[in-house]
């Protein structure tokens, strides 16, 4: 693929809301940044300024801090419990982000979108089930309450000026979307009896779409509802959810475990049931040449599967075909019900195969895969890269790279090569990649998931990597092909969701659940972001300084 064929979502610089197929409401916004010293300098003087700029790794570390590199710095955007409206405040375990600027020419001023995906019952309703012998007797409704309002996703305003991102308090674009916001099903039939449901959760990593709507993914959603199992004979039993909230909302579990589809208008979603039912962690979009779009999707779960969905009309995720990924033969099956035999055995419509895509991609024969995560489109290769984060069952403890090439570079193919980019372990100094990005110079940013409970533990696989850490993959220069860590994660803490500013010179970035491992908030295993209270806190951050402009850089600096 061309350098220029860039995937529209890739490259931020050119996700404008300004633009004139958008909304009205969004084009109206001026040009209010306050030029620095830096822009004013000559696009010679700033090379020669990044050209001084070393690459350098840090080391492992386990220290209880947001670490970085040489040539960064940080700043917190916006953090957990941060007020976001007179109505409204920011949500817990903040995962991916998405930033769309209002106008082309001003990337410093613009809406970012951030997901919420579960919460810690002990700080965000003080609920323990560690204390009683039976915790249920002693969960309460308005627990619940808490928690279902600090998932889901927010929507803020923000702005850079000196340097610094700040939220625009109350600005009529705030807002909360939470386990309790109606949103409509894009499907003609209704699911357990409704078109209308109620509320998202689980909301791991996302994606955009080409008329700049934002895009979140269920993915753990039957830990709060439960989850619908069927036995041989295709009679359903009900299984309990850990977060226990069936008991007090008794809501169908297929509501959730779909793509959810949020306008930045005015806060309205609605869930994709065309691309499928499982643990998404992300939906990442192609749009062809004829408009329409492909989008990609991972089950994140273990012995799970890899997915596409095609349009078959311009800008639709309602019509189409699902494809699932059959990865040693090197071919998308098609889930529909119309088309294969097999499924007609099971299922009654392709409402019910869409409902049990798990179910229905394993009678097709699709590859088990360990932990499908985030998925991004290389802008220089064009190939397709898969983070595998890991799979215990199968002793594959440190994850991989799966690249998948499509057929003669049409991503609306059929057919496919899949092959291993690279392999966790020591030897290559990461362990279970996660969320990927690409930079304007197609070096290639990845964070990892090491879980929390075995990180550092001197008899587990992780102790040598230490904490979380962001990684990047430089694609120029003499550091080519090297995996380098740039920033560490807060004692317990994983970075997820890196998206570029528009202009290259910002990368956004989540610190999820630090001090996860909290069993008493007197003494919690983490303090960062290092507030008054001490208590731990998720937060976005922008990470910014000359390193993050080199990066982005690199390919013009290499040839200057």
């Amino acid at each position: 693929m061309e350098y220029n064929r860039r995937k529209f979502i890739s490259f931020l610089g050119r996700a404008s809301l300004g633009t004139a197929v958008l909304p009205p409401f969004l084009i109206s916004c001026g040009n209010t940044a306050t030029p620095t010293s830096k822009t004013l300098e000559t696009e010679s003087q700033v090379l020669d300024r990044l050209k001084k700029v070393p690459i350098e790794g840090l080391s492992p570390s386990n220290k209880d801090d947001l670490l970085l590199a040489t040539g960064l710095d940080y700043h917190v955007i916006i953090r957990w419990g941060d007020e976001i409206s007179q109505n409204d405040s920011f949500g817990f375990n903040n995962d991916f982000t998405c930033f769309i600027p209002f106008d082309d020419d001003n990337p410093t001023d613009g809406l970012l979108w951030v997901n919420h995906e579960y919460v810690n019952q002990l700080f965000v309703s003080g609920f323990d089930s560690e204390k009683y012998e039976d915790p249920e007797e002693h969960r309460t409704k308005e627990q619940v309450d808490k928690e279902m309002y600090n998932v889901g996703g927010s929507i803020v305003r923000i702005k850079e000026k000196d340097g610094k991102w700040k939220v625009v308090k109350n600005d009529p674009h705030n807002r909360r979307i939470t386990a309790k916001t109606p949103m409509e099903l894009n499907w003609d039939h209704p699911i357990k009896g409704v078109s209308t449901v109620i509320g998202t959760h689980s909301n791991c990593s996302g994606g955009i779409t080409p008329w700049k709507t934002f895009l979140t993914c269920e993915e753990n959603y039957d830990h709060f509802f439960g989850e619908t199992v069927y036995d041989k004979d295709g009679r359903p039993a009900h299984q309990d959810g850990s977060m226990g909230w069936e008991k007090f909302y008794p809501y169908p579990p297929e509501h959730y475990g779909w793509v959810v589809e949020v306008n930045p208008k005015d806060g309205s979603a609605q869930k994709h049931v065309a691309i499928g039912r499982y643990a998404h962690e992300c939906c990442t979009l192609y749009e062809l040449p004829d408009k329409r779009i492909v989008a990609y999707s991972g089950d994140d779960k273990n012995n799970e599967h890899l997915y596409k969905f095609v349009s078959s009309k311009p800008g639709s995720l309602k019509e189409g075909t699902l494809y699932v990924a059959d990865t040693v033969k090197g071919k998308w099956l098609p889930l529909d019900w119309n088309g294969q035999p097999a499924l007609k055995e099971r299922f009654k419509n392709q409402t019910e195969v869409l409902v049990r895509t798990r179910e229905a991609a394993k009678i097709l024969g699709a590859t088990p895969l360990n932990r499908p995560e985030d998925i991004e489109i290389d802008p220089i290769t064009g190939g397709v890269f898969v983070s595998l984060t890991n799979n215990y069952e199968k002793n594959d403890f440190h994850g991989s790279l799966l690249k998948i090439e499509e057929a003669d570079g049409k991503y609306d193919a059929l057919t496919f090569k899949a092959s291993t980019f690279m392999a966790g372990g020591e030897e290559n100094g990461f362990s279970c990649p996660d969320n990927l990005a690409f930079d304007m110079a197609g070096n290639l940013w990845f964070t990892s998931d090491m879980s929390g409970s075995k990180m550092n533990k001197e008899d587990g696989p992780y102790m040598a990597f230490k904490n979380n850490s962001l990684f990047v993959v430089p694609r120029h220069g003499k550091e080519q092909g090297k995996i380098i860590r740039l920033v560490s994660a807060p004692n317990d803490a994983e970075l997820t969701g890196p998206w570029f500013s528009p202009d290259g010179k910002t990368l956004f970035l989540s610190v999820q659940h630090p001090g996860e491992q909290t069993t008493d908030l007197s003494d919690p295993t983490s303090k960062w972001p290092f507030d008054e209270d001490g208590i731990p806190k998720p937060s976005v951050v922008a990470l910014t300084g000359d390193l993050i402009e080199k990066m982005n850089k690199l390919h013009i600096l290499e040839r200057a």
